[in-house]
Parts: structure tokens; sequence; C-alpha cells
């Protein structure tokens, strides 16, 4: 007989910006908290809250991209342990990179499918105010010879592979600062309280509410924000491009956040006594061109939808990763998806993208989105660098 794995609960911190104190001005709002703090608040909220026994936790897989500094070494297990939770319970930390955490979301779901496990917590963080973006990489190579020698003249950053995808499936920029205003102004007329738990910093201050939301956002005034990718250089070698487009207003927010999911069995959560409120449905991954990078979630898109049997018009709820604006238009136009369906909560140009955590933040945001509307079926995808992506088909019980 097979195991359904399901969604018993979710949850994620506030976003806040992902910005250290600097030259006498503030951080972002969880820039003082060490990120096995935040994720560790996360977790024992996501155990209080559901009132289980933490020992009878099977696994806590948890994803993270920049493995280093504060982030290094088994991130899950120190904040399951910060939280005053039970030595008994192991954890492994994921690198999906922008996907991490959707894939330790995946991992659980399978595992329990697989009978391996009944009850895992699946989790993700990212404090990219105390380690930013690419920490890890400084003064490395992590591509090798022979990569660099196949994708010669070179890879490229992620905005200029989104300023090719825009190129190439003609997507203006007035186009990326539409979609961006609108999703500020969806972020803001939702309410995302459900979704959010509050956490405490040292100094006894409670975030509750995501910083990162502009509601003041206007395609005008992202009209008067230059292109962040252009050089001369990528300018020569991509010609193509001509007008560049992608700016910080059309491009996702550095952020600090955590994610958390308890994922188990069907007959568990029963036994438990626990409402199952979704159930994993399929799961699909895909590899695509690490030059454009960014247009993996059209691949997996499509295997995700092969193998649940379902099209694209019987899906409620999309939530495609706004890591650059062109990212979710370049698919929606690719399916003819119902706009309206897209990112409906807003995205991560409005909410923020705290890479580790942001597959986990997509999951609830989705799951919570499904039962404000009374949808069945949410599809989660995340494009991942190096042209990976995931995607992941949830159900509504």
């Amino acid at each position: 007989m097979t195991n359904t794995a399901v969604i018993v609960d979710a949850i994620r911190s506030p976003m806040a910006k992902g910005k250290p104190p600097r030259d006498g001005k503030p951080g972002g709002a969880l820039s003082s908290l060490h990120p096995v703090e935040l994720l560790g608040q996360v977790m024992r909220q996501l155990i209080d809250r559901n009132s289980i026994d933490p020992a009878i936790v099977d696994d806590v897989i948890t994803g993270c991209v920049s493995q280093v500094g504060e982030q290094s070494g088994p991130i899950g297990r120190w904040a399951w342990l910060a939280a005053g939770l039970p030595e008994s319970v192991p954890s492994v930390t994921v690198h999906r990179a922008c996907g991490s955490s959707q894939q330790a979301a995946d991992f659980a779901a399978q595992a329990i499918i697989a009978g391996v496990h009944d009850i895992i917590v699946a989790s993700g963080i990212e404090s990219m105010s105390r380690i930013p973006m690419l920490t890890a990489r400084i003064g490395q190579d992590p591509w090798g010879q022979s990569v660099a020698e196949r994708y010669a003249p070179g890879l490229v950053p992620q905005g200029v592979s989104a300023e090719l995808i825009a190129a190439r499936r003609s997507i203006s920029r007035q186009d990326l600062d539409e979609f961006s205003t609108l999703s500020h102004a969806n972020a803001a007329k939702t309410n995302l309280g459900a979704e959010i738990v509050p956490v405490a910093l040292p100094d006894g201050t409670i975030v509750s509410i995501d910083e990162t939301i502009r509601p003041q956002t206007t395609v005008h005034g992202l009209a008067g924000l230059k292109p962040s990718f252009e050089t001369p250089e990528m300018s020569a070698r991509f010609p193509e491009i001509g007008e560049w487009k992608v700016t910080p207003g059309n491009s996702s927010q550095l952020a600090d956040g955590a994610s958390a999911l308890l994922i188990m069995s069907e007959a568990k959560a029963q036994a438990l006594g626990l409402r199952p409120r979704a159930r994993f449905h399929a799961f699909a991954l895909a590899g695509d061109d690490p030059i454009t990078m960014l247009t993996g979630p059209i691949p997996a898109t499509e295997q995700v939808l092969a193998r649940s049997g379902l099209t694209i018009d019987q899906i409620d709820h999309y939530e495609v990763n706004e890591a650059f604006a062109p990212v979710p238009l370049a698919w929606a136009k690719h399916f003819g998806a119902d706009p309206a369906r897209l990112n409906p909560r807003g995205g991560a140009i409005a909410l923020g993208h705290p890479l580790g955590g942001s597959g986990g933040r997509l999951l609830t945001t989705a799951l919570h989105g499904l039962e404000a509307t009374g949808g069945r079926y949410a599809l989660v995808t995340m494009c991942e660098a190096g042209g990976m992506a995931n995607a992941t088909i949830i159900e509504r019980l």
C-alpha cells in the first residue's frame, strides 16, 4: 500500500531586508539575530502549535545555500538544539541552490511515501544580512577548468541570464515593471498573518510582519531605475539583449527569513489526531542550459504536469519564484497560464528571497493561498543556479 505524505502545518518567519548594519545605519529587521536562532524559533513554534512530542520526529531536513560562517555545518541540527528540542532527533542540510528548502520538503515527502519515515520537519534558512550572497565563493573557482571550457567564454551572472530570457521571449521593460508593481500590490492587499510566526530579537523586540513590502511602488517609479547587469563585456557578448531591462526594482530582494513544514504520513497524522491540510501530489526536477540558467521551471513544470495527469488550467494557484521578473513572465507565457493565479499573494520581488528559506516559503504561501480561496491544487516551482529547477504539486485536503 502506498503511503500518502501530507502537510500538517507550514509556517515562516517574517521576511526582512537582507542588509547588515553599516556606517551607523540600521540593518534589516532580523539582522541582529543569528541564523541558528532564527530557524530555531520557527522550528519551536512549529512543534508547539501542533502539540506533538518532538522526540517522535524522525529527521529534520534543512535547506541552506551559503553554508559558510554562521551557516556552516549542520545548521538544522544546531537550530533544533537551540530551540531546546531533543538531542535524539538527527538532521541533514540540503543544497540545491535556491530550491534547497523545496527540495528538503520533497525529500521529506518522498521518504514518507517510501515508508522509511513517519514524521519529518522540512525547513529552510538564509540570513543574507549576516552571510551575504556568494560569501562561500569569494576568491574561489566553483566551476573548474572543464566546465569553463565547455561554456567558454564563461558562465554569466544570473541577472544576465534574466536579460537573455527577456530578450528571447520578447518581454519588455514595461512588462517587467508592471509585474513587479503587482507583486508589491498583491502582497500589500493580502493578509499574510496566518502563514507568519513572530520572531524575538536579542533585545526582546518582536518582529511579526514582513519588512520588505512596498505598497507605494509604481510603474513610473520603477521606470527610473537603471539596469543592474549591463557591462561593455556582456553587451558585446550578447548583442541580442539590446535594451537592458533588469533592475533592482524588478528583481527579488535580498532577505533574511526561515520556513518550516511539518510533514508526515496520513496514517500517522490520523493516529496523532492531527488534521492533514494538503497532500503531496507530484514531484519533478529538471536541468537546463546554465547560461540562460533560470528557464528550468519550464521543463520542470512540463514534467510535473505529465506525472500528475493534470493540465495547467486545473492548477488553482501557481507559485513561480520571482528571482527576476522575466522568470515567472516567461513561464506564464510558455504555458498560457492565468495571470490571476500567478503569485497572487505577492512573490519574492515584494517579499524577498532568502535563498535557502524560499522553497519552504513558497510552499507555505501556496498552502495558505489554497485555503483562503478554496482551491484544490497548487504548483510550486523554483529556478536554481546552474540551470536547475524543482516543481511540486500539492493538493488541499
